[in-house]
């Protein structure tokens, strides 16, 4: 059983004011707050550890570099990794993709085939776009039904043994459905294709196990859990991480240089190439133990208590439709009200304090899909209470009124 006011007396901004009331934020598909352990390990850093990592003998160094492979045993423990140099730093999901398709483009020809599906966020669409132009392979789309999931049928029909890769999202920023991925990926696996799973709406809300899992590629981001703004993480396999070339070159990531030649260094100092975000890397440490606390399956738990009392309530709202019915679906709700714009409702609910997310949530197929604009997006996190939906709610009552 979570202690609610416990939780959110970590949070500091939860006590500000927004135009005289008090912030109800659900926004946190888009990034999540922080609690004060996070943002005193971050302040501590440059307080008092400051230096670059793995490159110095004095203290300091040693200090910062200690500090930063705790991260990452860290992240190597709480998503069940076999091996802690799986574990690549990256600046958040989109660059961990980037540098996985980067990868790929080098290992396709004409006549492969990539898998993603309708359900993708951007980041998960442009760069195998633009991995199949560069190599010649064939993008294919797993289609959305009607109440939010994958077409699997269609899956299935698209596989073949000139498939790859596939590419999918565990949670859709979106609608807020939860893809059946152990499926997907025993399927894929079946016909010789390697998987990759964004997991940027899914780390800090679904308990994860690598080696259970079997996904050959895996990513998430910090500031979606708790933690820092620009750090990330890729989780690979080892092989699957060696076949890939790097993907940037410069500092660290090297064994030998010379004019005449390179030699790379081994996982994962070959894909963490320069000085990376040092301070966002340890503080992502204490995100991961502020979840860790508070346990997964707790916080799943409780957000699907405040989803489906969110859910019966917004339904009340005469002219509201949600879209995202899926049976398994994670704490967003995204709805429209009749012919109202979501960025009218938007703009009135944040006058009286209810930070939610409008318009098409980089998510533009899925729109196209529903011949609909955009929605309105509320998404939960652990320190979120039913008394603020229902202050939500009744926001979102007076703006319908409004626009009426």
């Amino acid at each position: 059983m979570l202690n609610i006011n416990k939780i959110r007396a970590q949070f500091p901004i939860l006590n500000r004011k927004v135009n005289g009331y008090g912030l109800v934020y659900f926004d946190n598909g888009a990034t999540t707050q922080k609690p004060q352990s996070v943002i005193d390990a971050e302040a501590n850093y440059y307080a008092n550890e400051n230096s670059n990592v793995h490159r110095g003998v004095h203290f300091l160094s040693g200090l910062a570099t200690d500090k930063f492979e705790a991260t990452r045993n860290t992240v190597q423990a709480f998503i069940g990794a076999k091996h802690n140099y799986e574990i690549i730093f990256t600046k958040g999901t989109t660059d961990s993709i980037n540098l996985v398709a980067n990868g790929f483009r080098t290992l396709l020809k004409k006549g492969d085939e990539i898998i993603i599906s309708e359900l993708e966020h951007h980041s998960n669409i442009v760069p195998w776009q633009m991995c199949c132009e560069q190599s010649g392979a064939t993008l294919k789309v797993i289609p959305l039904l009607d109440n939010g999931s994958l077409d699997m049928d269609t899956f299935n029909n698209l596989l073949s043994e000139n498939t790859k890769l596939v590419a999918v999202s565990h949670i859709s920023n979106a609608l807020g459905t939860i893809n059946n991925i152990e499926t997907i990926i025993e399927k894929a696996h079946n016909f010789g294709a390697k998987v990759m799973i964004d997991g940027a709406q899914a780390a800090s809300h679904v308990a994860l196990n690598m080696q259970e899992l079997n996904a050959d590629f895996y990513c998430f981001s910090a500031h979606k859990m708790y933690g820092p703004t620009g750090v990330g993480v890729l989780y690979g396999k080892e092989a699957a991480l060696n076949a890939l070339p790097p993907y940037q070159g410069g500092g660290e990531m090297i064994k030998e240089v010379s004019f005449e030649k390179t030699t790379y260094a081994c996982l994962p100092h070959k894909f963490e190439a320069g000085t990376p975000n040092i301070a966002g890397v340890i503080a992502f440490k204490a995100a991961i133990d502020f979840i860790t606390a508070l346990g997964v399956k707790n916080i799943a738990k409780y957000e699907d208590e405040l989803l489906q009392y969110a859910t019966t309530e917004v339904l009340k709202i005469e002219g509201l439709k949600i879209y995202g019915t899926a049976a398994h679906k994670s704490g967003i709700i995204s709805f429209n009200i009749d012919n109202l714009h979501p960025y009218d409702i938007g703009m009135i609910v944040d006058k009286m304090g209810v930070a939610i997310r409008t318009g098409h949530h980089c998510t533009q197929p899925i729109m196209k899909r529903f011949n609909i604009p955009g929605t309105a997006r509320m998404s939960f996190a652990a320190y979120n209470t039913k008394a603020e939906i229902d202050i939500a709610i009744n926001a979102i009552k007076k703006a319908k009124q409004m626009l009426s």
